[in-house]
């Protein structure tokens, strides 16, 4: 039955965003990103590995096909 969360979502959650965005800053990850930051990033790259997707353009026309969900993703700019 259907929780009201996408499954990736659910696994999303698991890691602490707080920590992740610790680290980012620690690194500098997003120094000069403009929209597609490093979660953005983790979010496409988990999606990619729990569809077994097999490059970076399957990835991406999957993401795309689906643009009314990306939100509830947490993907706010456009993947491309």
């Amino acid at each position: 039955m259907n929780s009201g969360q996408l499954v990736i979502k659910q696994i999303l959650s698991l890691i602490p965003k707080y920590e992740f965005d610790k680290l980012v800053v620690k690194y500098k990850g997003n120094y000069k990103v403009k929209s597609f930051t490093c979660w953005t990033h983790l979010i496409c790259l988990c999606f990619g590995q729990l569809t077994h997707r097999k490059s970076l353009r399957d990835i991406v026309t999957c993401l795309n096909s689906q643009k009314a969900k990306l939100y509830h993703l947490g993907i706010r700019c456009n993947v491309s």
